[in-house]
């Protein structure tokens, strides 16, 4: 599904050059859920931005869903992007004076869907994340938790096979954040791969996989138990 390798990414000003992510090297199946760690400065957030198609790297290779974007024009990896992935980030982003249906409906607008499949798709949407019932309500009326499922129904109306999160879990208390996981959880099992930044030890154990990041490296792949993807050995 997403593997990069020898990757480097290089900012580059008149007077210095730093190196956020060398020799960079991942590897992520179709239906994994891998979380990745590390400490603040480590590259994490300058890996996401490039997994998600917001950055282009200096050098090395990533292929995502059997495509090889380096090179891509700014058209092209929008395209891709839209075509691919869906983000969810620590702020939910949501359109305060939109209801929860147009908020939804925004990113499925651009992408010229016809007025009765996003229908479709929005309401499918926010029943799987539970608020189907609330769809004229307005972020306002609800709670974080119930929020970032609304940003999560937002990301999973575009069908997207690979779903980049970001400290998702960041703004919300220790209860809402497990009810967010055990939703993210549940979106896994059901064939999406999920790649999530996080700074909880708890949600991190809890992935397949732990990516840790270093000093722009990967220092650290920690296996956890096998999934139904793995015994299929269907890798993208």
């Amino acid at each position: 599904m997403l593997r990069m390798q020898n990757l480097s990414k290089v900012y580059r000003t008149h007077m210095i050059e730093t190196h956020a992510l060398r020799g960079f090297e991942i590897n992520v199946k179709q239906g994994e859920f891998v979380t990745v760690t590390g400490p603040s400065g480590s590259g994490k957030t300058s890996f996401l931005n490039i997994a998600g198609l917001l950055e282009e790297f200096t050098d090395g290779e990533y292929i995502l869903d059997g495509v090889n974007v380096k090179g891509m024009d700014d058209n092209a990896r929008s395209r891709l992007r839209n075509e691919k992935l869906g983000f969810i980030f620590q702020g939910f982003n949501l359109i305060p004076d939109l209801s929860l249906f147009d908020n939804v409906d925004v990113p499925l607008r651009y992408r010229g869907f016809n007025a009765a499949e996003r229908k479709e798709r929005i309401e499918d949407a926010l029943s799987k994340v539970g608020l189907a019932s609330r769809m004229k309500h307005f972020p306002a009326e609800l709670s974080g938790g119930q929020q970032q499922r609304v940003a999560i129904a937002r990301a999973l109306a575009g069908s997207p096979k690979l779903l980049l999160a970001d400290e998702p879990t960041g703004n919300l208390d220790t209860q809402m954040a497990r009810g967010v996981m055990e939703l993210l959880e549940e979106i896994n099992a059901q064939g999406t791969t999920i790649l999530m930044v996080t700074h909880d030890p708890e949600l991190a154990v809890r992935s397949q996989r732990n990516v840790h990041i270093i000093d722009g490296q990967v220092s650290d792949l920690v296996r956890k138990a096998p999934t139904l993807f793995d015994a299929n050995s269907h890798v993208a």
